[in-house]
């Protein structure tokens, strides 16, 4: 097997397709009711690049992501810090949404930067934040199926 010499080892990347148009993905992204289903509540509205914005992890309610809106293209890219000051591993980094229209659906790409791999513990946390963003894009997907 040839490695991707594109690909970042310290990156998580997932990507899938969803039959819903764009409008409908975009809306699960950025309204609060629709993330809350299916992520976590967003404490307000994204609406444009420099919207900050927390979501509270509901196991840890004193544990919050503070997030910053960096990019901002309706239906196209939503990209936000991710920072988590309280965690046991303090973690910063940053979330790109990208989509794009495919036949009668959209095109979904995650990728969440910002760990240190030859650190351990971030390693570990790049790990067990990929095992949460895949189990997150099946309960997407029942958001928008609804």
């Amino acid at each position: 097997m040839i490695a991707d010499p594109g690909l970042d080892p310290a990156a998580v990347e997932i990507g899938g397709f969803f039959p819903q148009p764009l409008e409908a993905v975009w809306r699960a992204l950025t309204v609060p009711d629709l993330l809350e289903r299916w992520l976590m509540r967003p404490s307000r509205m994204i609406a444009t690049a420099g919207t900050r914005f927390i979501f509270v992890l509901p196991s840890h309610p004193h544990n919050e992501i503070e997030c910053e809106v960096i990019a901002f293209e309706p239906r196209e890219q939503l990209t936000y810090t991710w920072t988590n000051p309280r965690a046991e591993c303090p973690s910063a980094g940053t979330v790109d949404w990208t989509m794009r229209a495919q036949g009668h659906g959209t095109r979904l790409l995650l990728t969440h930067t910002g760990f240190d791999i030859g650190d351990r513990r971030q390693k570990m946390v790049r790990n067990a934040m990929e095992r949460g963003w895949r189990n997150r894009f099946p309960r997407l997907h029942e958001v928008l199926d609804r």
